[in-house]
């Protein structure tokens, strides 16, 4: 009998992805379409990606959830990913719907008082004891890729039968979870080995190439050991490379970089030469094309990519079949999470068709995205938020909808803070606890004895609201974001560093991780906002594109100092 693999897709989050690592490894497949399809497969892939219970009522409405546990009750193969692994259990505290119960244990939320939620980044995987088996050969723990707010806690004595089936643990904070399970013909990954880089190729192409008889063959301690908490978990700080993807002035994508959100090169604009109109400035900069950078930044190291169409769309959003396109051609030869913002919001194209925020965001997602980042659109949902009163959101905003239907971990808000300075003696207005203070031997001159709060801007800076950088944080947060994107307008280009005082009054005020943005010129610069800040991930852009700084600097600088990075590159 010939070997039939077959994906399961129930119909939300980036499966592409998946199935773009199958076919760069040399693998064929085809998708679970039908129930019947179950009874045609040898192999069985499910890449669960978003929420729970989402998975499970949309495996359901598609008459597939009975004929998925029966699939993997027959002995076949299954490997399930992040939900594909979930759904195997008894229960989440996430969804009323049950599990398959296949693993008599529940799914749980992480306890977000000493550290942020959801889990977000690259950490190790630590295995168990486990003879006989290739797919657990390797000495050392290798480094995945992790994006989950709920997990399955690793604890013998309260959960004997997830301990019997695990395969790997992870620490995150004080608290040590499933990573992977492992028992007969079933393998499951709370982590994405599609979105891991090498390590995650290389599991995924271990367990496609072990032989059945193998698979199942493995065995272990009959008694789970018990697991200590070590002093500090693995997570790694993300280095992420940015690309500002426009239409240039001949129609083509490229990316730009600019010194404080201008774009154009300083060309005089009264040039007799110049054939730009004298209200446009200089030509757009080009410093190279998206595909190819992005390429080039996963093979360098990056932990993860953003691409931010910040071109003013002509049509809407689902139009920009260009900028869809880059999504999926990145997406082939990516392997690292790939975030794409810019447009995602309700539209109505030409003819009058409405769009919802969703249908964007699915878009993306189904072209290769694993995250959207939301800006504009937030700031004016959380003012709706404030306005109304009450604690949480309507439902209705673009952050609320992608988060119920993908899980909050796949939105990201970015936010645009500008400082507003005030004299620190007479300020008494409504941000007063809000306000910085400058240090007197600050290395800027212009900080020195001054105090300052950050107001929050739309549209790329062009607009400020009376919005503080907390209130609009906490919002979104409330609202449903997973991750917020901390720009500075006030850095952005300058090559001065990341504003340290604005990363730790966002990280103050939130429980979501947080990403620092604007301003890095150095390798140094990364190592001081790490240092000086919880802060999880620092992105660049320019100093990327240019060549002024790689990637590979920043990492070895921050390992040198003793900041844990991953370096087990693609």
């Amino acid at each position: 009998m010939s070997q039939k693999l077959y994906l399961l897709d129930y119909g939300a989050g980036n499966v592409q992805s998946l199935a773009n690592s199958l076919t760069k490894l040399g693998h064929t497949f085809t998708w679970i379409n039908s129930p019947e399809d179950f009874n045609q497969a040898t192999s069985l892939i499910f890449p669960g990606v978003g929420a729970f219970e989402t998975a499970v009522q949309n495996l359901e409405s598609k008459g597939l959830l009975g004929p998925l546990k029966q699939y993997i009750q027959s002995g076949k193969p299954y490997f399930g990913i992040c939900i594909g692994m979930q759904v195997l259990f008894q229960s989440s505290t996430e969804s009323p719907s049950p599990g398959l119960d296949i693993i008599h244990s529940p799914i749980t939320r992480f306890n977000d008082e000493n550290k942020t939620v959801p889990h977000m980044g690259w950490n190790a995987a630590d295995p168990l004891p486990v003879e006989g088996d290739s797919l657990g050969d390797q000495t050392d723990p290798a480094y995945y890729y992790f994006v989950h707010s709920y997990c399955a806690k690793y604890d013998p004595k309260t959960y004997p039968s997830a301990a019997e089936w695990t395969f790997t643990t992870t620490q995150y904070g004080d608290e040590i979870f499933i990573s992977s399970v492992r028992k007969e013909n079933v393998f499951g990954t709370q982590f994405h080995p599609e979105k891991s880089g090498k390590a995650g190729l290389a599991l995924l192409d271990r367990w496609l190439r072990t032989p059945e008889s193998e698979r199942a063959s493995a065995t272990r301690a009959s008694t789970p050991p018990v697991l200590t908490p070590k002093s500090k978990h693995s997570l790694t700080k993300r280095i992420i490379a940015c690309m500002d993807v426009r239409t240039n002035d001949e129609g083509d994508l490229v990316v730009t970089k600019g010194d404080q959100y201008d774009v154009r090169e300083k060309a005089p604009s009264s040039s007799p030469s110049s054939s730009v109109k004298a209200t446009t400035g200089g030509a757009v900069r080009n410093l190279g094309k998206p595909v190819a950078l992005a390429s080039t930044y996963y093979n360098s190291g990056a932990d993860e990519l953003c691409l931010l169409n910040i071109t003013s769309f002509r049509h809407s959003p689902l139009q920009d079949q260009p900028m869809l396109a880059v999504v999926r051609a990145a997406a082939e030869t990516v392997f690292v999470p790939l975030t794409i913002g810019g447009g995602i919001k309700d539209t109505v194209d030409p003819d009058g068709t409405p769009r919802s925020a969703l249908e964007v965001a699915s878009a993306y997602f189904r072209a290769g995205a694993d995250k959207v980042s939301l800006a504009s659109e937030a700031v004016y949902a959380v003012e709706r938020l404030l306005a109304s009163g009450k604690e949480k959101g309507d439902g209705t905003s673009a952050i609320e909808t992608i988060a119920h239907a993908y899980g909050r971990q796949a939105v990201v808000v970015s936010i645009d803070p500008k400082r507003v300075y005030v004299d620190p003696e007479t300020y008494d207005g409504p941000f007063k606890n809000e306000l910085v203070y400058g240090r007197p031997n600050s290395a800027i001159e212009a900080e020195r004895g001054k105090a300052w709060w950050y107001t929050c801007t739309t549209s790329g800076g062009r607009q400020t609201r009376n919005l503080s950088v907390c209130q609009l944080a906490r919002g979104v947060e409330m609202l449903g974001a997973g991750e917020i994107l901390v720009n500075s307008i006030d850095r952005d280009g300058t090559g001065l560093g990341f504003d340290s005082d604005l990363i730790n009054l966002v990280k103050g005020c939130t429980k979501v991780p947080v990403v620092a943005s604007s301003g890095a010129g150095k390798a140094e610069h990364f190592l001081t906002v790490f240092e000086g800040t919880d802060v999880e991930a620092a992105l660049a852009a320019g100093i990327f594109h240019r060549g002024e700084v790689g990637i590979g600097q920043v990492k070895e600088c921050l390992k040198s100092n003793g900041i844990a990075v991953r370096m087990n590159v693609a």
